[in-house]
């Protein structure tokens, strides 16, 4: 199944998600998110192709729960959302809550593990990933309350195909220059702590959530480094493996995906991919397009072109 992206503007966005991704821009220059695949309240991926054109992500899965998510049913929503990022300035400092918290909050949601991919980055462009060993939550506070967060912060100068782990609780922000594809619980909660001293579209300082964010910090994790598969290994390269969603990537060879009563999602940052179903019967997917395959789908194969990537997301069995 393809579906429509559903495109986000904020005051961080820019132009390369039509450019580079070739996604519908607004022409207003601040074009931040395209969520490629969600099931989260009145954001939907409606089908683009097929007999179900036109039906949204959570209709099929009222429908026909195990069709469409297989051993993956959670709750009745689709557990993971996948949306590529333009990061033309910088991102505010943030943090997810887990699961526990989410479900205590005055509008209950699920908690937010994700993980990035580099689709693109400018030389300069930094990530931040997690607190400098040592710093606790007075520490954050202070730094937060003086206006520096940036100096207890991790960070790095990322590479094109690194992925970074970004687990509920860690303190993270994506710097200026950065193309981003990123899976993710489907949850929509973001507690922020720092924007950088900078206004809003409105002139005012964005809201912060600092108590929130304090409350919520994993103190232990300390810096997060990026990790970098070995594309010189044909087929599909493990990435994460974690209790909420497995994420892989491949350059070269053949590798299969499905029949196995779990739902996939495939998406291309970089080249071109065709998949191979029975019956002769294939897709292309260009640079930025993605599919979501139900549980009910028998095995196919998948076939990046020459200098392109794949990435292969999947929920975990039982999260």
């Amino acid at each position: 199944m393809r579906f429509h992206p559903l495109m986000k503007q904020t005051i961080w966005g820019g132009e390369k998600l039509s450019t580079l991704l070739g996604k519908p821009a607004s022409g207003k220059g601040n074009d931040a998110e395209s969520w490629e695949i969600v099931d989260h309240g009145d954001d939907q991926s409606v089908v683009t192709n097929g007999s179900l054109a036109g039906s949204t992500l959570a209709e099929l899965i009222r429908q026909d729960p195990a069709w469409t998510l297989g051993a993956s049913q959670t709750e009745g929503q689709f557990p993971l959302l996948l949306k590529f990022l333009d990061c033309n300035r910088v991102l505010s400092v943030q943090v997810h809550p887990d699961d526990a918290y989410g479900a205590t909050m005055p509008v209950p949601d699920r908690g937010k593990t994700e993980a990035w991919y580099v689709v693109a980055a400018q030389p300069e462009s930094l990530i931040y990933a997690g607190l400098k060993a040592g710093v606790d939550r007075q520490a954050l506070g202070a730094a937060i309350h003086a206006g520096q967060t940036e100096r207890v912060l991790h960070s790095f100068h990322p590479q094109v195909g690194d992925c970074v782990f970004i687990p509920a609780g860690t303190v993270h922000a994506l710097g200026a220059g950065l193309v981003i594809a990123e899976i993710q619980q489907s949850s929509d909660t973001t507690f922020r702590l720092f924007d950088w001293n900078r206004l809003g579209s409105d002139g005012n300082p964005r809201q912060l959530h600092v108590e929130q964010s304090l409350d919520v910090t994993d103190y232990e994790s300390g810096p997060v480094e990026p990790i970098r598969g070995d594309n010189s290994q044909p087929g599909w390269q493990t990435l994460i493996d974690c209790d909420k969603f497995m994420l892989q990537s491949m350059s070269s060879g053949t590798a299969a995906v499905g029949g196995d009563n779990c739902c996939h999602i495939l998406t291309v940052p970089h080249g071109a991919a065709t998949i191979e179903f029975a019956g002769d019967q294939s897709e292309l997917l260009s640079q930025g397009q993605s599919i979501l395959l139900p549980a009910a789908m028998d095995r196919c194969e998948v076939i990046p072109a020459d200098k392109s990537v794949v990435l292969h997301a999947a929920p975990a069995a039982n999260p």
